[in-house]
C-alpha cells in the first residue's frame, strides 16, 4: 500500500475522532462515576477545575481536528465509490452533531453555569441545587458525545478497510 496525501489526512481524521471516542469513553466511564460520589461541593469543585484545564491546544486540535479534517477528507476523496463518500460524510455528520454541537449548545453552557460561582460562598441548599440542575442534564448529553463519537469512530474504521486495499 502507498501512502498518499489523501492516506495521511484520512489516517489523521481516524485518529483524532479515535482520541475523542476514548476521551468520551473514558469519561463516561471512569470520571464521571467516580466524581459523582463526592459530596456536592467536591463533585462541583472537581468539576470547574476540570472544565478549566481541559480547554487547551492539545485539546482544541484532537476535539475539532475532525471537523477540518472530515471537510478535507470530503473534498480529497469525491472521486471514491459513493458508497465510501456516503459513509464519510455520515461519520463527519455523527461527529459535527453528536460531539461538536452538543458540546457548544449543551455541554458548555451547562459548564459555564457552575463556572461562575464562587462555591465556597453557597449554601450546602444552594450546592445542591446547582448540582441538581447541571448533573443530569451534563451526563445525557455526555452520552449522546460518547455514542456519536464511537460510531463516528467505527464508521472510519470500516472505510479504512475499503480504502487500504
Amino acid at each position: 500500500m502507498e501512502f498518499s496525501i489523501q492516506h495521511i489526512v484520512f489516517f489523521l481524521l481516524v485518529i483524532c475522532t479515535g482520541l475523542s471516542a476514548g476521551l468520551c469513553f473514558t469519561w463516561s466511564n471512569t470520571v464521571t462515576p467516580g466524581i459523582g460520589r463526592l459530596d456536592d461541593f467536591g463533585f462541583l469543585s472537581a468539576f470547574q477545575q476540570m472544565n478549566r484545564v481541559i480547554l487547551n491546544p492539545t485539546f482544541f486540535i484532537v476535539f475539532l481536528g475532525p471537523f477540518f479534517l472530515g471537510i478535507a477528507n470530503l473534498f480529497l476523496f469525491k472521486n471514491l465509490s459513493s458508497t465510501i463518500w456516503w459513509m464519510l460524510l455520515v461519520a463527519v455528520l455523527l461527529y459535527v452533531i453528536g460531539v461538536i454541537l452538543v458540546t457548544v449548545f449543551g455541554n458548555v453552557p451547562l459548564n459555564e453555569m457552575i463556572d461562575q460561582h464562587n462555591l465556597d460562598t453557597l449554601s450546602k441548599t444552594e450546592l445542591k441545587d446547582l448540582r441538581t440542575a447541571f448533573e443530569n442534564k451534563w451526563n445525557r448529553l455526555h452520552l449522546i458525545r460518547t455514542i456519536a463519537s464511537i460510531l463516528s469512530f467505527i464508521t472510519l474504521i470500516i472505510i479504512t478497510t475499503q480504502i487500504t486495499k
